[in-house]
């Protein structure tokens, strides 16, 4: 229920006094919203673990600067929360980032754009999450100001005085986009849809929001080529199963490029383009594997050579020899690669350049890269047959070595060099390798030079993590655009504080004629003796009249049965229970006719379930959720899968207290996620609430109950089964529409203490039938 106010959770600005460096910060911030006071300790500690720590007075500084722009909490909230992810995604040094962003930011605020501030900084890290690098979310910040600017309508010609009708539309909607296209496509989508409808803001607002066909069919179009973003897990195995090799893999953005760009290999990873479009018969998969293995050859057989003694063309030819050796070997190593290699590497024609009016270096070399490949080359040049021998030569009794391709390729260079070699007009054609990365790592210069800026420095390493747990987001469902609205709602996990353990005993003695009915139950359900499991070739002990049987069939020169053993097994339960207890303010209220609250009668209740699971022996963990808005669900842990039925545990279910409202979605999203990790054959979630989902910042009652009726699904797409237990006596209205037919209502409170412990009981036996 949305009620505000919580009575366990202590006052954040005592919180902070507890500890100078966050008093100091918090101080620094000059923040008079009672919102972010109740999450700031949480992200701080977030944030110092992943931001060097002579940045953090910039972090604040720029947390400082959002929460003075006069929109209320909400974008300073946003940036506390994903800030620090954005960071981690983008694996360089906030001052790299972070001027971008708010240069974009001052950019709207001090224009008729101001509002876009918000979902900018609300999308800012999904979106990252899909960019990764700080390169590509600067392309992004000026794709958007450029929107912005463009879109945005001036009554007098002169200064912007009309809003963009769109840019609200097309931020909320980027993270989705970007999820389907990459940067370069979503540039071009933008493009269309400005040209298209700039002169009609309802038009330019459909085509922005995906709402209109001819948007999603533009869209559609942009959607060419395979996204390293949904490639790269599978690409990270592939790296991990073929070469043992657990270098990072990292996307450049290809939206603003002038001309196509190699992969490299960089201080951070390999960097990949962020997208690949099918090439020569090949799919961008396939690409992308290409790229991996030749940049993964490399860091398996490379050797780096001082380069300041070598002239380009040089340095040209011993990066060809190498990259040919590092294919050579790959292919020897995995002959499945030939097919998908040799089709993405080109074919020159023979005397297609011409030896007069162009420098022709770049067109013999990739001759003489393919004919070392290519057994079936057909190049008819004797120069280039002879050195193709003293290649394969060279590699005949092993992986030669960098050094030896050196030699090679200043001989090659040396006996074809040609007067036109100097020449300004290159051939091109054909001359293009481009699963090859550009070699920067081939090479060390010991003078400083302007190729040196090439180089990338390596990441600075954050300071170490301190005590304290930053948020989890998850996405929510919004049932208006079928669509989810990505990491929307930050949840804050905590052991609840502890009481005394000795109230729940004096409970359990309430409750003490149940108790005994109960243990006769269990005692019914309890694991029963092992059962023999015959005919097993490993086993603990010998079957000896299948041995008997065995050997006179080995006498009598029969073949004889091998499985002569015998093993055991448990007759038992393999069960893993979540309970999740909705701690919202309405378990405050008196039951009918009584005194008592119905969280005590909660209370009551968990306490004789959680006895009933630790005499059976289950797998079972209780937490209890309430939410402040969608910025702060807190998620409290009362017990773990880890932990026994004992006073620790009694103690902090006897601490527990209700407040705040009822954000379902989010906590069952993260209940899902601590379920998941479980290897138990039935995994139960089981949910008691006295009351719909709802919250402070939601008006619609109908946009909570279908993203829990959404999370519900995924749960049980997760191989997890949810049950609802109601306490509120009208939730036939919406629990059957979240639950499905997994649920109870259970009329008479007071009854709880006994029907909890027969509800899990009967699940139970359902599970292991």
């Amino acid at each position: 229920m949305a009620v505000p106010g919580i009575r366990q959770v202590a006052d954040a600005r005592q919180r902070l006094m507890a500890d100078p460096d966050s008093q100091a910060a918090w101080t620094t911030l000059d923040c008079g919203f009672a919102a972010v006071a109740d999450v700031f300790d949480e992200c701080y500690s977030a944030a110092k673990g992943l931001i060097a720590s002579h940045e953090i007075p910039d972090f604040l500084a720029a947390a400082r600067s959002i929460g003075k722009l006069g929109r209320g909490a909400e974008p300073l909230l946003a940036f506390l929360e994903h800030w620090p992810d954005v960071v981690r995604i983008t694996g360089l040094a906030q001052s790299v980032t972070l001027p971008s962003v708010m240069a974009a930011i001052q950019h709207l605020q001090k224009s008729p754009n101001g509002p876009a501030v918000t979902p900018l900084l609300q999308t800012l890290g999904a979106v990252a999450t899909r960019l990764r690098t700080a390169d590509a979310l600067q392309h992004y910040l000026m794709l958007l100001l450029d929107h912005a600017q463009r879109t945005s309508g001036s009554i007098h010609g002169h200064h912007i005085t009309e809003p963009s009708p769109s840019l609200a539309d097309f931020l909320a909607q980027a993270p989705r986009l970007l999820g389907v296209v990459s940067l370069a496509g979503l540039r071009r989508w933008v493009d269309d849809g400005i040209r298209l409808h700039q002169a009609h803001p309802e038009k330019q607002r459909a085509y922005f929001a995906l709402a209109s066909p001819e948007s999603r069919a533009i869209l559609q179009r942009e959607r060419e080529g395979t996204l390293f973003a949904d490639s790269e897990r599978r690409l990270a195995q592939t790296l991990t199963a073929l070469w043992q090799d657990d270098c990072p893999l990292v996307p450049y953005s290809t939206a603003f490029a002038d001309k196509p760009l190699q992969p490299y290999l960089a201080a951070d990873g390999m960097r990949l383009p962020d997208a690949l479009l099918p090439r020569a018969g090949i799919a961008g998969l396939a690409r992308y594997r290409v790229m991996l293995a030749h940049m993964a050859g490399h860091r398996r057989w490379s050797q780096p050579l001082i380069a300041d003694n070598w002239s380009p063309q040089q340095r040209l030819a011993v990066e060809t020899l190498e990259d040919a050796r590092v294919d050579f070997l790959l292919l020897r190593r995995f002959p499945g690669l030939a097919p998908s290699l040799l089709a993405l590497h080109p074919v020159p024609a023979d005397n297609a350049c011409d030896p007069v009016n162009e420098s022709c270096l770049r067109h013999r070399l990739t001759c003489l890269s393919r004919a070392c490949l290519d057994p079936a080359h057909g190049y008819a040049d004797l120069l280039l047959k002879e050195y193709v021998a003293r290649f394969h030569a060279v590699l005949a009794d092993g992986p030669s070595s960098t050094r030896a391709m050196a030699d090679l390729a200043l001989s090659y260079v040396t006996r074809s060099r040609r007067q036109s070699d100097q020449l300004a007009n290159v051939y091109f054609t054909d001359t293009e390798i481009d699963y090859r990365d550009d070699n920067r790592h081939l090479w060390q210069f010991i003078e400083a030079g302007d190729e040196e800026d090439s180089f990338a420095p390596p990441p600075k390493q954050a300071d170490a993590e301190p005590a304290g747990l930053p948020p989890h987001h998850y996405p929510e469902w919004d049932a208006a655009t079928q669509a989810y609205r990505p990491d929307w709602t930050a949840v804050y996990e905590a052991l609840h504080p502890a009481g005394c353990a000795a109230d729940i005993d004096r409970l359990l003695e309430k409750h003490a004629v149940l108790a005994r009915r109960l243990k006769r139950l269990l005692d019914l359900l309890k694991p029963q003796e092992r059962v023999r499991q015959r005919y097993q070739e490993d086993g603990s002990e010998l079957d000896l009249d299948v041995a008997v049987r065995a050997l006179v069939d080995l006498k009598s020169g029969r073949l004889p049965e091998a499985r002569i053993n015998v093993s055991h097994r448990t007759n038992g339960r393999d069960i893993s229970v979540l309970l999740l207890i909705d701690l919202s303010q309405s378990l405050n209220g008196t039951l009918p006719g009584s005194n008592q609250r119905i969280l005590d009668t909660a209370r009551e209740a968990v306490a004789l379930l959680g006895w009933s699971i630790d005499q059976l022996g289950d797998a079972c963990a209780i937490a209890g959720f309430h939410s402040n808005t969608r910025h702060e669900v807190r998620y409290h842990h009362i017990k773990g899968f880890s932990e026994a039925w004992d006073d620790t545990v009694k103690a902090r279910l006897a601490a527990v207290e209700a407040g705040w409202s009822t954000r379902m979605g989010a906590a069952l999203r993260h209940a899902g996620r601590m379920l998941a990790s479980r290897r138990s054959e039935k995994r139960i979630l089981l949910v008691l609430t006295d009351g719909e989902p709802a919250d402070i910042d939601v008006s619609d009652p109908q946009y909570l109950i279908d993203d829990g009726k959404k999370a519900v699904e995924e749960l049980s797409t997760a191989g997890i089964s949810p049950f609802c237990l109601s306490l509120d006596p009208t939730a036939d209205r919406y629990v059957g529409h979240i639950f499905g037919k997994r649920w109870r209502v259970l009329d008479r409170i007071e009854r709880l203490p006994e029907q909890l412990p027969m509800i899990y009981l009967n699940l139970t036996r359902r599970s292991m039938r």
